[in-house]
């Protein structure tokens, strides 16, 4: 049949986990066919990568027309053969209400776009979330309120502890510091049908680390309106302006005044805004593969994979969001879904998949040996090193923190003397030294808190 395809690999989904996976399998098999299967006409590669230290990466990202490099896209009815696949289909926003025209996920470039066109007009808006998109979002947010809702006692709790929340939360007081870089990132635009609802759009790719670089996120206030925080809160209930006003709530209605939606919260609270911001995290996207099918779904729903990023399933391999580690993982690493961890198990997944054709024996990739990660939060650089939160240590740790108002914030987790985790706040030049200290398991008490003494050259004593 003419829609029938012989090829040797198959990765679907052409986020940066599928693309990794492919570059990787195509460098390794020059003569076979290579096939990347997207929903969308774009596609993630990485760019300007940098290795920072052993596990430490660095790296822009690109969209790229899914044309490029030999990346085949699947149509409608068209079969592929493989001998090895690999599921990279990502994750999907796990939206506080599906079809309520006034809640707005941002996952992918379209919906960001949206995003952006709806704030040009917008005085208020909701951001209901606590996850990196929320951390990102309100700080960039100019000429509009934000009222952010997030259910922790402090911002960020995904990535850092109370103490670095109050680190940043000055930031979204004060005026914006100039960015240190431009954009490197490549923009591609596709004449396309269907509108924000579409099926393409559901199933965009993730969003790069730098979604918000290039798009101006300005409302039609003139100056900014600043970012009021309810803490420990949820949604209880969503209104269009028809219902809030028909309802029967106990409250001032003229005081809240006309807006296009209310959010009612669990502390009580109303807010009136002109759109709502759903941030509240991701699922992993399984449903279009289990129909038919015998996956193992781990607890979060993810694709459970071996430590050959193998699934359940005969020669399907998966990466990215969409899976969940299956293996007994390193006491200092844990999985978190972010673009780090992405890219990495893609290129491990070919590997595996290399190996598996050639019959040769593969090891678990150092990546998986120490949990890693750097990004920008609120103009700051981040690093984040092994259990940096002392996720899973129970009250068995210490922590030594050091923190100079507006330039750093540094914390380390110690258990019995030794080092498990990191948190690395602005420009503190540790994150080598910390590594090594983390890897190689050095006891440390000697040192007490003389460890974060600013006088001392740490570098001079580990590296």
């Amino acid at each position: 049949m003419a829609s029938d395809k012989q090829v040797t690999f198959v990765i679907v989904g052409g986020g940066i986990a599928g693309v990794t996976c492919a570059e990787q399998i195509a460098s390794q098999f020059a003569s076979d066919d290579v096939c990347l299967l997207t929903a969308s006409p774009l596609v993630k590669t990485v760019t300007n990568f940098k290795q920072v230290s052993k596990t430490l990466e660095e790296f822009d990202v690109e969209e790229q027309p899914s044309n490029k490099h030999c990346l085949l896209q699947a149509e409608n009815g068209q079969t592929f053969h493989y001998k090895k696949l690999c599921i990279c289909s990502g994750a999907r926003p796990k939206l506080l209400t599906q079809d309520n025209p006034h809640v707005l996920g941002i996952r992918d470039t379209d919906s960001a776009q949206e995003f952006q066109k709806r704030l040009s007009k917008a005085k208020r808006i909701v951001v209901i979330g606590n996850g990196g998109i929320a951390l990102e979002l309100v700080y960039e947010v100019e000429g509009c309120e934000v009222i952010w809702a997030v259910k922790d006692r402090a911002i960020g709790n995904t990535f850092f502890d109370a103490g670095a929340a109050q680190f940043l939360i000055p930031s979204l007081e004060v005026d914006k510091k100039e960015r240190s870089l431009p954009c490197k990132r490549a923009r591609y635009t596709t004449d396309k049908t269907g509108g924000m609802n579409s099926a393409y759009t559901l199933l965009g790719s993730a969003l790069g680390p730098d979604w918000h670089e290039g798009i101006e996120l300005r409302g039609t206030e003139q100056n900014s309106s600043g970012v009021h925080i309810e803490y420990e809160c949820e949604v209880d209930k969503i209104y269009t302006q028809q219902e809030f006003l028909q309802s029967q709530l106990d409250t001032n209605k003229s005081e809240l005044g006309l807006w296009p939606a209310y959010v009612q919260l669990t502390n009580g609270k109303i807010y009136g805004c002109d759109f709502v911001v759903s941030a509240t995290g991701v699922v992993p996207n399984t449903d279009p593969f289990l129909s038919g099918n015998n996956f193992e779904l781990a607890g979060d729903h993810g694709l459970r994979v071996d430590d050959h990023m193998r699934t359940s399933e005969q020669d399907v391999y998966a990466a990215g969001d969409v899976c969940t580690a299956g293996w007994e993982p390193s006491a200092l690493w844990q999985q978190m879904r972010l673009w780090t961890q992405a890219r990495q198990m893609g290129w491990y997944a070919a590997r595996c998949m290399a190996a598996d054709v050639l019959e040769e024996p593969i090891e678990l990739d150092f990546c998986f040996e120490l949990f890693s990660h750097i990004t920008k939060f609120f103009n700051y650089k981040v690093v984040l090193l092994g259990k940096f939160n002392a996720q899973g240590l129970g009250q068995d740790h210490e922590l030594l923190v050091r923190c100079t108002k507006g330039q750093e914030y540094v914390k380390v987790v110690l258990t019995g003397g030794r080092m498990v985790g990191a948190v690395l706040i602005g420009e503190t030049d540790l994150e080598e030294t910390f590594e090594n200290l983390i890897l190689n398991q050095m006891d440390l008490s000697r040192y007490g808190e003389e460890l974060l003494n600013p006088n001392i050259d740490i570098e001079d004593y580990f590296d």
